[in-house]
């Protein structure tokens, strides 16, 4: 390994944690900009989803290839040209004209956060090597966690602020300093690794096919509510079948003829890992349109500032920071329960929350809301943590790497379909008069499909590994890949 100063790892890692913080902000700034967004731009409701769905989707999708990018032409390199796109296409955003250009923009964000994110765990291996990434992750995790209590907070403040007149522009501006400052820290103290395989030809159709069936899945649950249901609406849900199926048959022929794959097919012959898929597509469509849900209620319902619903919205991001603490101290003890657990107080919050909005109604203030909130983010913080240990708690070690970036995938188009079903919902029973009442009956509706998908998420558990899976190196941090020298005739799945 390289030999790095002292110095020079921990800035390192802050351009790491820089990159980290574009992508948690912007996977969470609709929630905070969304009507001042639908003001400026004259959008639609469905315009909303789609700039919250656009990202995730994107990146769902470049997820596929984004880790192994690294691995063939440097974790470095790779990421900086994922910091300076990320970084433009935040222009992009920052310089929307029309609902039609943020989304595009947000897109090309996602695609380029794909390839950006999943170089972090591997560069903060390189620049601490295993004796001391412990204390890397040490430092990383908490910041992480307070970024995502600040963060919206910040996002708010921006919005309201509105400085020179930015609105809520500056939320996407703001990415500019802090990819400028990842981009020069980047370069100066980031090792310049040349990547451990050679140089190979990516499964392109494979990603075109995966694009275009998750595309034919979320498209038609999008814009079905406003244009009516028409016939050609279920007929694109039943291509996405199709179009999943041809790529899960083309993985297949891949493999067979000794080609590298974009999944590794083979984790999803143990019940417990495809159990943990649908785990992960429920718990993580239902928390993200979920939260969608409730900053366009504060705002849009109750009359909120950015600023003040992103204060109230607080105490959700602090009750997942303390869950994720007491997780990280227990989950080798209690494993499975763990996330029972959290789902029982993720419960509790919600039905506290339905009391709220059916006795206070348009009266409610914020501190109501704190205690509902505070319950609910608790509970789904104690799951964020051991998530992924306990579902590949039976995964053979060498699969360890390909069942983890399927994972990550399924999270971010479990978010996308969470916003497309949950803000189907949403902008269902609030109709189109914008009028306060409205938006309480959705956000009380919302609510109860976010108890149902809460506890199809605790039966879903029974299914998972009882234990999480143990470690001889730091949680979520992938195996080293081999050399290209030590490289098996059989090529190894991208994810």
């Amino acid at each position: 390994m390289e030999n790095i100063s002292n110095g020079r790892r921990w800035l390192g890692l802050m351009a790491i944690l820089a990159a980290t913080l574009m992508n948690l902000l912007d996977s969470t700034v609709v929630n905070v900009a969304a009507p001042a967004i639908l003001a400026d731009l004259h959008g639609t409701y469905v315009d909303l989803q789609w700039i919250a769905a656009g990202y995730t989707l994107a990146l769902a999708v470049g997820l596929l290839t984004g880790g192994r990018l690294g691995d063939m032409f440097g974790r470095r390199r790779v990421l900086l040209v994922g910091v300076v796109g990320f970084v433009a296409a935040s222009a992009l955003c920052a310089a929307a004209w029309s609902p039609e250009s943020l989304i595009a923009a947000r897109i090309v964000q996602g695609l380029f956060g794909a390839v950006m994110i999943p170089q972090g765990f591997g560069l903060i291996r390189d620049l601490f090597g295993p004796a001391e990434v412990g204390k890397a992750f040490g430092v990383f995790g908490p910041a992480i966690g307070l970024s995502t209590i600040l963060g919206p907070v910040v996002s708010g403040l921006l919005v309201d602020a509105d400085v020179f007149g930015t609105g809520w522009r500056m939320v996407f501006a703001i990415n500019l300093p802090l990819g400028a400052f990842a981009l020069i820290a980047g370069l100066r103290a980031l090792p310049a690794g040349h990547g451990v395989l050679r140089p190979r030809r990516l499964d392109a159709a494979g990603a075109v096919l995966a694009a275009v069936g998750m595309f034919l899945l979320v498209f038609p649950l999008m814009q079905g509510r406003e244009l009516g249901w028409p016939a050609w609406v279920w007929v694109m849900l039943a291509a996405s079948v199709v179009v999943l199926a041809l790529f899960t048959a083309h993985q297949q022929r891949r493999r067979g003829a000794g080609r590298t794959p974009l999944v590794e097919l083979s984790v999803f012959g143990k019940r417990s890992y495809t159990s943990g898929v649908l785990f992960v597509l429920v718990f993580f469509g239902a928390i993200v349109g979920f939260s969608l849900a409730v900053g366009l209620f504060l705002q849009l319902g109750l009359g909120h500032s950015p600023l003040r619903a992103s204060v109230t919205m607080s105490a959700w991001a602090i009750g997942a920071f303390l869950g994720s603490g007491f997780s990280a101290g227990t989950m080798a003890k209690l494993g499975r329960r763990i996330l029972h657990l959290g789902l029982s107080l993720m419960a509790v919050g919600l039905i506290l929350l339905y009391a709220v909005f059916t006795q206070y109604g348009l009266g409610i203030g914020g501190w109501t809301l704190a205690l509902p909130l505070l319950v609910y983010g608790l509970g789904m913080g104690m799951i964020f943590v051991p998530l992924f240990d306990v579902i590949m708690g039976e995964i053979a070690d060498h699969e360890v790497g390909s069942a983890s970036g399927i994972l990550e995938s399924i999270q971010q188009l479990g978010a996308s379909l969470g916003v497309a079903v949950l803000g189907t919902v949403f902008f269902a029973a609030a109709g189109t008069t914008g009028q306060a009442a409205g938006f309480l009956v959705a956000s009380e509706r919302v609510t109860l499909v976010a108890i149902a998908l809460t506890a199809v998420a605790f039966g879903l558990a029974f299914l998972l590994p009882r234990h999480v899976r143990r470690h001889e190196q730091p949680a979520a941090v992938p195996q080293q890949e081999p050399a290209a020298a030590e490289l098996p005739e059989r090529e190894p799945a991208l994810v």
